[in-house]
Order: structure tokens, then sequence, then C-alpha cells
């Protein structure tokens, strides 16, 4: 199905009138002499119509598929961004409403927990976050309960009260799918059910969790969760809507392919899709029913996203002008010095910010041999239990030179496991810099002595806890083969030498790296450094990654972030605090606080330095704003604009 809204009819009309009474050779006769002589109607010269306004975007890769649940790829929600306007914004760590009239709060009353009764069979979710159907034995919190000290186990008998959350939003009047049709209530709810199909290839962490989404009134929709579940997100639980009238004939699975939902979605957005060309570009037209259109908005007539998955091709393309922007999507990190030389000549934008990803070196605290409960002869020595080498270990990280040189100043050293800009983080945690001295002070007072006096030389075990005496720390740095990584991890081994430590650096391809346990070297545990990314996608601190419960392990099927297989029941109960609590309250600050604390004491894993996502635009784009939060680049599409309109 291909739509166009893009249609322009130019008409000039011109009508010039002249009476003549001239022959050749013979003047006006007196009848003509007394008539009054028409005066000529002046001749107008028809003004050229302003030229169609085009953007061009280049994408490192070619979407996949614009359907919103097909596991559309970074390329693709670029697109849908033109296409689809929110619902919902995320933005300097907040949520703007922009289909919504407002973010509902527990504070307005749009949002509210009450109790209710739930008895053997209900659905539920348990004192592990888990939904369950309540039966004898399972453990859950009783109403008001918030604490670990207070959770009960059913009797299977009776009732008992759990809390349960209910959520309501609100759609803007007056909405319009692109086609016409109005956006209503009913449409959030089809898309709710399409995500609930088992055919429809979407995370049911949420779906799980929901006891009903309804329809209140053509602009109303409520949400309800199940007994027992608090979500901190809960502002953000509405799905966003899809077109029943023009996808209700297919089914969930068919959806997944269909051109009228893969490739020529209809939405509610800036744009249409006009055109795709496979291989080559696709192209969007304004929409003109596009609930903003007021506004002036969009700016531009066309958009046009071309595909260039190589970044020299792609900075040459923005240079000649075949590029307006080049998106994220095109890996722009290793072009990062050429871009800031090519701004300060006021060739090129540049845009930089960091992005929700972390460059992390996991310390091996407990490989996956110690599971057994104990330390044999066969295993490596227990040599990073001490927290405190762990500390001195990030005090011998030039981790800032990696930032100035790698990556040329443009990202932060992270004192913890969420960045300083965050709302939730804890200014109080210390900073480990690169401070040789201290770090060696503090690997004497362990017991790892420089015996021989050669800071070149490894140091050796002096009664270190654990550690029979002699063993050298001489530690595997693990990591895959990318150019970034070897850059980083060469300043980094060179670093540690200078505190003795010895480094044996290994370049694993990434399918071995990231190769599940317990033949994997990070999933199985079996590393002393492992240096690789991850990253969130909300912007709620991710405390579980460091929890007990989150070690792989054969029983979980080496399944779990916390590859360091870092334990502290301490923070344990501190991040489930925080988990369990909402932002309206405040236990939730306090609580992530409280994990930062822990974690910066303990380091279980160190952060290296914040991912970056970068854009490089035409120098007199305006309108186009990163965001650190956004899910796509493109954010507020409808506003870009260049020229003259962008001059200061």
């Amino acid at each position: 199905m291909k739509l166009s809204h893009r249609s322009f009819l130019w008409i000039v009309f011109a009508s010039l009138s002249f009476v003549t009474a001239c022959q050749s050779g013979a003047g006006p006769t007196p009848a003509d002499a007394s008539r009054p002589r028409p005066t000529p109607a002046p001749v107008s010269t028809p003004t050229a119509a302003p030229a169609p306004s085009e953007l061009t975007v280049c994408l490192g890769q070619e979407p996949n598929t614009l359907y919103p649940y097909g596991e559309p790829n970074a390329a693709a929600r670029s697109v849908l961004a033109a296409v689809y306007d929110g619902p919902i914004d995320s933005l300097s760590y907040g949520y703007q409403p922009v289909i919504l009239q407002k973010m509902p709060s527990l504070a307005d009353g749009d949002a509210f927990i009450e109790s209710v009764p739930v008895s053997d069979g209900d659905e539920v979710v348990d004192a592990d976050g888990l939904p369950v159907t309540l039966a004898a034995g399972v453990r859950v919190y009783p109403s008001g309960c918030q604490s670990a000290s207070c959770i009960v186990a059913y009797d299977g008998q009776g009732e008992l009260e759990m809390d349960q959350m209910t959520v309501t939003f609100s759609l803007l009047p007056n909405l319009r799918w692109a086609d016409g049709e109005p956006l209503t209530a009913d449409d959030s709810v089809y898309a709710f059910d399409l995500a609930s199909n088992a055919d429809t290839p979407v995370s049911k962490f949420l779906i799980d969790r929901t006891a009903s989404y309804e329809v209140v009134d053509r602009l109303t929709l409520t949400w309800r969760g199940k007994p027992g579940y608090r979500d901190a997100t809960y502002m953000t639980n509405f799905w966003a809507p899809m077109p029943y009238h023009a996808w209700g004939g297919f089914s969930p699975s068919d959806l997944l392919d269909a051109d009228v939902s893969a490739r020529f979605p209809v939405g509610w957005g800036a744009y249409v899709v006009e055109e795709w060309l496979p291989g080559e570009f696709i192209r969007l037209a304004r929409n003109p029913l596009y609930f903003r259109a007021g506004e002036g908005l969009p700016k531009m007539d066309a958009l046009v996203f071309r595909f260039v998955a190589d970044p020299d091709a792609a900075l040459a393309a923005l240079l000649n002008g075949e590029c307006d922007l080049l998106d994220p999507s095109i890996r722009l990190d290793g072009q990062a010095a050429l871009l800031l030389q090519l701004q300060n000549a006021g060739q090129v934008r540049v845009s930089v910010v960091t992005a929700m990803s972390m460059e992390w070196l996991a310390v091996g605290i407990r490989p996956a041999s110690y599971d057994d409960g104990h330390v044999s002869g066969g295993d490596r020595p227990d040599i990073l239990a001490d927290s405190r080498t762990r500390r001195a270990i990030a005090m011998c990280l030039d981790r800032q030179q990696v930032v100035d040189t790698v990556l040329h100043g443009l990202s932060t050293v992270p004192d913890t496991y969420i960045p300083a800009g965050h709302p939730l983080y804890n200014p109080s945690v210390p900073s480990y810099a690169f401070d040789v001295t201290t770090a060696t002070l503090l690997l004497d007072e362990i017991g790892w002595k420089d015996l021989d006096g050669d800071p070149s030389t490894p140091r050796q075990a002096y009664n270190v806890t654990a550690v029979p005496s002699g063993t050298p720390l001489v530690l595997n740095y693990m990591t895959t083969t990318a150019i970034q990584r070897r850059q980083v991890s060469e300043i980094l081994s060179r670093s540690l030498r200078q505190c003795g430590i010895g480094v044996d650096v290994q370049y694993l391809a990434p399918e071995a790296f990231y190769a599940p346990g317990p033949d994997g070297p990070l999933f199985g545990r079996n590393f002393d450094l492992a240096q690789f990314a991850i990253g969130s996608e909300g912007f709620q601190p991710p405390c579980g990654w460091y929890t007990t419960q989150e070690i792989p392990n054969r029983e979980n099927h080496w399944l779990g972030a916390n590859v360091s297989g870092y334990s502290n029941g301490e923070y344990d109960a501190a991040c489930q605090r925080a988990l369990r609590a909402l932002p309206d309250e405040p236990e939730y600050a306090s609580a992530f606080q409280d994990t930062q604390a822990i974690f910066s004491e303990d380091l279980p894993s160190i952060p290296l330095y914040a991912h970056l996502r970068v854009a490089a635009a035409r120098p007199d784009l305006c309108g186009f704003s990163l965001d650190s939060t956004s899910d796509s680049a493109l954010w507020n599409v409808e506003a870009f604009d260049y020229g003259e309109v962008c001059s200061p």
C-alpha cells in the first residue's frame, strides 16, 4: 500500500483584454471617438511558487521493518519517529506527554494504589516480582508492606489483602490517523491485544503483570496491575495506538511482513511514508492531518532517508550535500576528531551526548569454579575477593587518558553504575582517579609486595588473606577484537603495569567472548578482568545488575548480568527497597543512593566510560537536538529546518 498526501497543483490565470479598433491606415470613426476607451488591465508577472522543502537524513543501515512490533532496528526507529510522534517522549531523564493530555501521577489522583482482596487461584505478583497463581506457600507482600521483613507466605485459606495499582490515561481530543480516520482509545487497546499475542515478538514483561487494560470512553483508558505489582514507571504503561481500521483484517503473524504494516504503516505523526526503494531510500511526505499542523509543523515538506553504512562515505555525502543529517545509527565515533575539525571550520555541525550504555571492566570476584563451595587446588587463587584490591585496581586504571585520547574528551569517567547527570546520582560516592602512589600503598597494605623493587614485574602475595604466598598478581584481561577495545585495553594494561600488576590481554571473537556459559568466558564466569558494554532501555537505575540472583550459574542456565559473581546481602536489600519504591516516595531516591554507596565501596565491576551518541549535520540545520535518554535522535523531527530561517 503506497500512501501519498503530497500533491501540488499550481494554476496560473492570465487574462488580458485588448480592445482595438485599429485598422491599417485608418483612424477612429466619430462614433469610436465618442466612446470611452477602456484602460488596459495591468499585466502582472506570475511569481514562482517556492520549491518544496526537503531534508535528507542518512542512516547507517536500511530499516528492517516499519512495524513497531516487528523488532525494528535503530535506523527503523528513526523513521518511525517521523510516522508516529511519541506517544510519550523520554527526555532528560523524564517523561513528556505527546498525544496524551498529561502524564499520570499519584499526586494528581489519575494514578492510585488500593488494597484489594485476593484468594487461592487469583493471579498476583509474588515477593520476587514474578507473576504467579496464588496458592499455599506463595510468598507475597501483603497490603501496606514494602520491606522483606513483612513478606508472608499465603496459607491457602481465605482472603489476603494486597496492593493494586490503577493508572488512567487521557488522549488529546481530535487526533486523526494520516488517512483521516479518528484515533481513539480503542486503537490503544488493539495495540495491547496485538502485543499480548504469542506471535508478536515483543517483551511480555509488563503484559504478564497486567490485570486489565480497558477503554473508559473515547479518549480514556485505564491500566490495572496485578495485585502485588508496584511499577516505578507506571506513568508509561500506555500502549502506542495501532490502526485497527487498517490492520484489523490481518493476523498478528501476518502483520510482521504485510506491506500495510511493515513498509507503509499509517500513523498520526508529522510525515507519511510515500515511497520505499529497497537498498536506496525511503521518502516521506508531510502529513496534512498532523495534530500540530496549526503550529506550522512539520517545517519540511518531505523527508528522504538514505542508507549509507560506511562512516567515511556518509561524511563525504554530508560535505557534498547528499545528506543533510547523519543519524547516530552511522557509527561516527571513529570520525570524532575529524568531525570536530570540520565543525571548527564551519563545515558541519556536530552533536554528541553520552548514551544509556557504559563500557565496563568486570572483576572476576567469584569464578564459576567456586560454585561447588570451596576453592580447590585446581582453581584460581582467590586474589580478587578483597574489595581493597579491587579499589586499588581502579586507581591503577588511567581511565581519563582513555576518555581524552580514544574518545577525544567527549565522554566522562563514571564513579558508579549510573552517570553523574542522572537525577538519582549519589554525589557522595568515592571517585577512584588514576593514582599509582595511593594504589601501590594500598596493595602493600593488603600484602601484595614488590619484593624485587622493580615495578615492571608483578607483585607477589605475602600474607594476603586466602592467597598462597608467592602468588604473582597477574590478571588475564579479556575483551573482543573491536578496534576501540584494543585501544582502550592497551592504555589500561600499560597503566596497570605501573602498579606492579601483570596483565595478559586476550582478544576474542565476539561469538566466543559472549558465548553462553559454562563454556563462554564472560557468562561462564571464567576471567579475571573482562571488558564489555552494557546498557539499560529505561533510565531507572539498574541496580539489579549486581544482585545475587543475577549471577549466571548452572541453575539459571547461565543467564544474568552479574558476571563478576558479586554477592552482598546489604546491597541486595537496598536494591530491593529501591525497586519496590515509586518515584513519588522518598524511599525511591534514598534507596538508590544507598545501592550506589555500597557498589562504589565494593566495586564488583569498574565503570570505564559512558558510550557516545554522535550525529553530524549541515551547519545551518536547526531544531535538531540529541538527548541521552531518547530512543531516537529524531524525536522532534517535525521541528527540523535549515537555511536563512535558522540564522541566529
